[in-house]
């Protein structure tokens, strides 16, 4: 198992990170190179003291607290004015300037103030170079390409001032449009940081907002980015430890990019704030996306998040999507088919799993899981946190096999019977947390055999209406879980550890509730009886799964 999969208590790290970095940005000096490549994502351990973890995550991305200090008497000045930007201070012979386009050739500290109306900010260091860019008060906008290019260091560190507020927008047309060309407003070739507590707008005009071909951390900051298409793009692995960070992108939100070496492509969110509109991928990692902590909203998407493997261990993730609110799916390396026995490899061999056959996750006797749809590569992995899902298509997807340990998962499901609340090829194993899935009845998946943690599986006669409270009670008639769904309702799968398994439940709508959608407390005053469960009978669902 490997770092993707095992990530899961990181925050305290993140936050230390960042606090202890930004606290000392002008107390201590620090080298202004550093080590070059960035070791496998496996070497990080998730247990220990902070400072094991704080040295752990530090080898396995770019970042680490002396990123965040340097001295402050060392920094070079550079005054950006159209047709007169002016440069002082311990490394000004390393800036050029030529018409608007202001380049730094050597690592160091600079302080960037002024504006730019019509330039660009250029970064040409060598390749073992730290460079460190203060955005004081700075706006640039560019005509022709990105606002900040960096074509060659070994790491850079975009700092906001605190105090400040900064923008960087690039051209709605590129004079460069090659293949490898430049295509976001901020575009580096090399490791990327961007921390501080300042703010920084960032308007992608022409294609992507941020985008690094290397690794990316969102170690902190007030960070507002607008783009035509992806709005944060890191290649090798992209972290947000700390910050606010507010995406709106005509593509995907926030992702990582890197399928083809091991142990790269993911992406972290271990603390922070991220608010995601995108018209495509909310959060996508090309191998595993991991969410410990923080707080990650994706208001709108296609799909809300998305990777191969998906682990969520702490934090509170809200989803809304137009189609799957977490899917499990993309380039995998094996699948296998759980009727026949069949295997297959290649890159997306799970994706596009044939269908029509009996539905990954069929109710009743086959368990939940296990149906006759391809297994693949993939997984979903929640062990803590609060989910809430509000999907078109089908709430939480994993086109391989799902597991629900801990935390609680509340999926406002479809109300088209093409698609499910729960959506498994696999097996759904639910040995602890709270789950609430409701949705249509035509493609319900219940907990499979494996699972530890019984459950109900609720029909309804005719949907309920949404808004309404539909409360579950014990035989002695005391509530065990109230929910209110945000759409019509004809099924509902729900997991507790508060059920025993072989006792009937009662369910009633209608009464009140402390929650206005999701699960909560209720009184089931004035509600009326529409059905009953057996904690751990399922039956059938409906046909096959449409991914």
């Amino acid at each position: 198992m490997n770092f993707f999969s095992r990530v899961t208590s990181v925050s305290a790290l993140a936050l230390a990170l960042a606090l202890a970095g930004c606290s000392a940005q002008s107390a201590s000096t620090t080298a202004e190179t550093s080590s070059s490549s960035s070791p496998a994502a496996n070497s990080v351990v998730t247990g220990g003291t902070t400072a094991e973890l704080a040295s752990s995550i530090a080898e396995s991305t770019h970042f680490d607290a002396d990123d965040l200090s340097w001295d402050a008497a060392k920094e070079t000045a550079v005054t950006l004015a159209d047709g007169g930007t002016a440069t002082s201070g311990t490394n000004a012979d390393a800036v050029s300037v030529e018409a608007n386009t202001v380049t730094i050739t050597a690592g160091g500290t600079y302080r960037v103030s002024g504006t730019l109306g019509d330039g660009s900010l250029v970064v040409a260091a060598g390749e073992e170079d730290v460079v460190r860019i203060i955005l004081d008060n700075t706006a640039i906008t560019s005509s022709s390409g990105p606002a900040v290019d960096v074509l060659s260091a070994n790491e850079v560190l975009l700092f906001l001032e605190d105090g400040t507020s900064n923008t960087l927008s690039d051209a709605a047309t590129y004079a460069d449009t090659g293949t490898d060309a430049a295509n976001a407003a901020v575009y580096s070739l090399a490791d990327l940081t961007i921390a501080g507590s300042g703010s920084l707008s960032v308007n992608g005009n022409y294609d992507d907002g941020i985008v690094t071909k290397d690794g990316l951390v969102l170690a902190s900051g007030n960070v507002t980015v607008k783009a035509a298409d992806d709005g944060i793009k890191g290649k090798d692995y992209t972290v947000l430890l700390d910050g606010s960070y507010t995406v709106m992108a005509g593509g995907d939100g926030i992702k990582s990019t890197n399928d083809t070496e091991a142990d790269r492509g993911w992406l972290l969110v271990a603390g922070g704030t991220l608010n995601v509109a995108a018209g495509d991928d909310g959060i996508k990692a090309a191998t595993t996306l991991t969410i410990s902590d923080g707080t990650a909203t994706v208001s709108k998407s296609e799909e809300g998040l998305e990777a191969p493997h998906i682990a969520i261990s702490g934090g509170t993730v809200t989803v809304t999507s137009n189609d799957d609110g977490i899917n499990a799916a993309g380039g995998s390396t094996s699948t296998s088919d759980s009727a026949a026995g069949t295997a297959d490899t290649g890159a997306g061999a799970g994706q596009d799993a044939p269908q029509g056959g009996m539905g990954g996750g069929m109710g009743g006797g086959m368990g939940g899981g296990g149906g006759m749809d391809t297994v693949g590569d993939f997984s979903v992995d929640i062990s803590g946190g609060t989910v809430t899902i509000n999907a078109e298509g089908d709430g939480l997807d994993s086109n391989g096999n799902a597991t629900i340990s801990g935390g609680t998962v509340v999926v406002n499901g479809p109300t088209s019977s093409g698609n499910g609340a729960l959506d498994v090829n696999g097996e759904l194993a639910v040995t602890g947390g709270t789950i609430a899935a409701a949705g249509s009845a035509g493609m319900v998946v219940t907990p499979s055999a494996t699972s530890t943690q019984t459950g109900l599986q609720i029909s309804f006669d005719s949907p309920v209406a949404a808004g309404t409270a539909v409360h579950i009670t014990d035989s002695s008639g005391a509530v065990v879980a109230t929910f209110v769904a945000t759409k019509q309702t004809s099924s509902i799968v729900f997991s507790s550890a508060d059920l025993t398994a072989g006792e009937q439940y009662t369910v009633l709508t209608g009464g009140t509730a402390d929650v206005q959608a999701g699960l909560g407390t209720g009184s089931t005053t004035g509600a009326t009886e529409v059905t009953t469960a057996t904690a751990g009978e399922y039956t059938t669902g409906g046909g096959p799964g449409m991914r």
